[in-house]
């Protein structure tokens, strides 16, 4: 395996990665900063009322994503397990 060959299957696997995290980030960081404007606009300044907010974004983003998560990593796997064989020589 050529260094070009590994930094290719590292970047594959970081792209994934921030693939399968960008939506509940996302969710995450929208959710959290409707709630900070909200807490700016109200003067009420508590730490705790943002968790229930971000639990049910994430909860809900989980829901919505999972099936194309699961669709993407099932793939990356599949073709990095599919691909040993080329891996090796």
């Amino acid at each position: 395996m050529s260094p070009e060959f590994v930094i290719e299957i590292g970047q594959r696997t970081i792209e994934t990665a921030l693939f399968l995290a960008a939506p509940i980030l996302i969710a995450t960081l929208v959710v959290g900063l409707i709630v900070s404007v909200f807490q700016a606009v109200t003067q009420i300044n508590e730490a705790t009322l943002t968790f229930l907010p971000k639990i049910i974004a994430v909860a809900l983003s989980l829901v919505f994503f999972f099936p194309w998560m699961v669709s993407l990593i099932v793939g990356f796997t599949t073709n990095l397990l599919t691909n040993i064989p080329t891996y090796i020589r």
